[in-house]
């Protein structure tokens, strides 16, 4: 069975703060929903000071979905791990690990918004170094014994459920990212379809003698919503699928790679390059068959701020009639 991922970011550029609630308790509902019918993951993001109100506080949002849940996986992805404090970081991930009985994933990310590094605090020229240290702290900590941080001995309590450790993947789109997750025998997580990259992950690791994998993503990642009437979808709730599209795609610059980077300017080019695709359930069963074993379904039930109530058309048609036909 393909994996099957619910996309929960709650971005709406319009919304009040009761609005906004509204949107957060509706994707608690929606996550509920999705566990009860069998979805793989629900997926959380990290971005700070976005005007469109973008997730800031994964791991608290996390608790939630892994409260009201009881199967499917929570993934962060990605985490902007040099962002946190390492030790409340350690804390944090543990009490959520045991909570949940292993089943938070975290992608931990440097991200590539400066102005995300400003408003924090947070020195963007050292955050290679930041990075560094938070992923050490972690897996030091989550042994549970005393060790060195900052010059002084300190101990992390309690252990997490998962042993070694929680889950715990290394993002990004760069070599330094690569041979991080290299040198410290954790398995890496491209941002895109970067083959050359997972070739250089496995060559660095052969040198450090760790042990690892990659998870790559598909060459195409298309976001879904699903509709029995994609060209009705199209006219009256592209907006908000161009307008997330827009949004993310103005933060990916110079090097930076993703999978779902759109470079559409209006929703009729949105729509034909794919990034974005509405589709009929029956053409999200066929996208499903041709990706075989390796097949991914991404669905973003509220993205950009999409009206709740569309949002749930789509989540309702993917588990009543495209979920039983993966399952056959």
């Amino acid at each position: 069975m393909p994996v099957t991922v619910v996309r929960l970011n709650l971005v709406d550029p319009d919304a009040t703060p009761r609005g906004l609630s509204e949107r957060y308790r509706a994707a608690l509902e929606m996550a509920v929903f999705a566990d009860e019918r069998g979805v793989s993951t629900l997926q959380t993001e990290e971005h700070h000071g976005s005007t469109d109100n973008w997730l800031p506080a994964p791991l608290a949002f996390a608790g939630t979905l892994l409260g009201a849940t009881r199967r499917i996986t929570v993934t962060v992805s990605a985490l902007i791990a040099p962002l946190y404090d390492p030790l409340r970081l350690a804390e944090d991930l543990a009490v959520l690990d045991l909570a949940s009985g292993g089943r938070l994933i975290t992608v931990a990310g440097i991200g590539y918004r400066p102005e995300e590094y400003a408003a924090l605090g947070t020195d963007w020229k050292r955050r290679g170094a930041l990075q560094d240290e938070a992923l050490e702290t972690l897996l030091a900590a989550w042994t549970g014994e005393p060790f060195e941080h900052r010059g002084r001995t300190v101990r992390i309590t309690p252990r997490p459920y998962t042993q070694p450790h929680p889950p715990l993947l290394i993002g990004g789109s760069s070599q330094a990212a690569a041979r991080r997750a290299a040198r410290l025998g954790l398995p890496f997580f491209p941002s895109a379809h970067l083959p050359e990259l997972e070739a250089y992950y496995h060559a660095r690791r052969e040198e450090y003698g760790t042990e690892g994998w990659c998870l790559m993503p598909p060459a195409a990642t298309p976001l879904l919503h699903l509709s029995e009437d994609p060209d009705r979808t199209w006219e009256e709730y592209g907006a908000h699928l161009l307008y997330e599209a827009r949004r993310y795609a103005s933060w990916q610059q110079g090097t930076v790679r993703s999978a779902v980077r759109s470079r559409a300017e209006d929703v009729a080019g949105l729509r034909r390059e794919g990034v974005y695709r509405v589709v009929t359930p029956e053409e999200c069963v066929a996208l499903a068959e041709e990706g075989g074993e390796m097949a991914s379904l991404v669905l973003h039930p509220l993205c950009g701020g999409m009206p709740v109530e569309e949002g749930w058309r789509s989540l309702r048609l993917f588990a009543e009639r495209v979920l039983p036909r993966l399952k056959d």
